[in-house]
């Protein structure tokens, strides 16, 4: 039975049946799709003029439209789509409350490099030297460079539409794991609240980042890797590779399941087959290969600093204590590889009794722990792990705990960047420790990750030859 049969026959169709498609709160959806809300909204925008408001009006219904397809698409239930026009309206008309507010890196770098592209020729700009991100978004940046539209209502359209495409990753990936239990409402919340998580919001449509590109790519990877769909999951992770180096986070997971035979070996040729067809284009244009294979490696070195508003171990470390701190990053740097070595090890010896639930958890481990361990992490590098756990949550509300902990704490360290205040400093021993709440807290769902493992192993059996 395919994943469309299995929804179909997952529960009733007759959307009237659904208590939550009951008049008042269809009405209450309705009102919020309709656009009446973010076109008040929109129209006060400060940047352009009508036209762009239009535009941006426009836009937003088109990805409240995509949403309500996407729903209907992965489940073939009306009921489903009904429910989900409140979360969906409610999600739109959030980003567009954000849409006016210009950071600090748009100020400083995004809004610098748009002027480039579009003071440059757009796409002929692209063999030039700017911005530190691979070559990807600067596509996009050369395309909208076209647009008279202001490009921060630009800039954050797009990564609301990755919003998007990242709740219906996570409906995949949650409908995957629980793909034995059926008419479970799981999917649908995995959907609702990726689109409502805070960081989730705040990342895209407020500060204007782009990391629920590479999440959302690394969601549906891994939705598609435990459908047994490798290939496409391993293109989809070297496409989102190209996009940002945080990527590695969780790619060790397919090292686990190729060591666990889930994966062959010769499927993972398709990881850089897709990174040369990505830069491609660029090299045709004329962008030096070196500027692209460089992106990466210069920035490693780009931010000295053990920890930048991430909820780390670093944050242990007293404020202001002298330390070596390149040491101290070794030190970070080997825990990080030993946890990664631990887990390619348990899939050595799991082989052929890996099974969903058992590779989510790792996935989960590899998320939360490696960035906890690396120096010089931002608070916008643990994204990873802020959707992976909502998705373990989803699927299994035991796990909940742990994804509270993961987004209370990532969401507290965006606290911390976006007010230029620490939340709570404690001073203990004579010793100023700046975010150590925010550490504790990561810290946390990284041991309820661990445990749930060993648990998985011990009571499964598979630890056992």
């Amino acid at each position: 039975m395919d994943r469309r049969q299995r929804n179909q026959s997952g529960g009733p169709r007759r959307w009237d049946k659904h208590p939550m498609a009951d008049p008042m709160w269809i009405g209450m959806g309705a009102l919020l799709v309709s656009g009446a809300a973010w076109g008040w909204i929109c129209a006060g925008l400060s940047r352009g003029g009508g036209g762009d408001r239009l535009f941006t009006i426009l836009a937003l219904w088109g990805l409240t439209a995509l949403a309500a397809a996407l729903v209907w698409r992965e489940s073939r239930r009306q009921d489903w789509v009904l429910w989900a026009l409140v979360p969906i309206g409610a999600a739109m008309v959030l980003r567009a409350l954000c849409l006016d507010y210009a950071s600090g890196d748009y100020n400083s770098f995004l809004g610098h490099w748009y002027q480039y592209f579009r003071g440059n020729g757009g796409f002929a700009a692209i063999a030039g030297s700017v911005g530190d991100y691979n070559v990807p978004y600067l596509y996009f940046i050369a395309a909208i460079s076209y647009l008279d539209v202001p490009d921060l209502y630009l800039y954050k359209l797009f990564s609301i539409l990755w919003d998007v495409l990242l709740a219906w990753g996570c409906m995949r990936l949650v409908g995957s794991l629980i793909r034995e239990r059926q008419g479970s409402a799981a999917p649908l919340i995995a959907f609702a609240a990726a689109l409502l998580l805070p960081t989730v919001v705040l990342n895209g449509a407020y500060w204007g980042q782009c990391d629920v590109i590479y999440g959302a790519l690394c969601i549906h990877a891994a939705a598609l890797v435990l459908e047994g769909r490798n290939k496409t999951s391993v293109a989809l992770m070297g496409l989102a590779f190209t996009f940002k180096l945080q990527t590695v986070f969780v790619l060790p997971l397919w090292g686990v399941l190729w060591l666990a035979g889930r994966v062959k070996f010769r499927e993972l040729w398709v990881f850089p087959l897709t990174y040369l067809g990505v830069i491609l284009p660029a090299l045709l244009m004329g962008k030096p290969l070196g500027d692209i294979l460089g992106i990466y490696v210069t920035q490693l070195g780009e931010y000295p600093r053990l920890t930048l508003n991430a909820p780390s171990i670093y944050q242990f470390i007293p404020y202001g204590l002298e330390l070596d701190q390149a040491l101290a990053s070794r030190l970070g740097i080997a825990a990080a590889g030993a946890l990664v070595l631990a887990l390619l090890a348990l899939g050595l010896r799991l082989r052929d009794r890996l099974d969903r639930e058992t590779g989510m958890i790792i996935a989960v481990i590899l998320c939360v722990g490696v960035p906890f361990f690396l120096p010089h992490m931002h608070e916008r590098y643990f994204f990873l792990a802020d959707v992976f756990t909502l998705c373990w949550a989803c699927a299994n509300v035991r796990r909940l705990p742990a994804a509270v902990l993961a987004e209370g704490s990532s969401l507290a360290c965006y606290v911390v960047y976006l007010r230029l205040k620490y939340n709570c400093i404690l001073r203990l021993g004579g010793h100023t420790f700046v975010m150590p709440l925010e550490a504790l807290a990561m810290l946390g769902a990284l041991v309820m990750a661990v445990w749930a493992l060993a648990r998985r192993l011990q009571e499964k059996h598979l630890w056992r030859r």
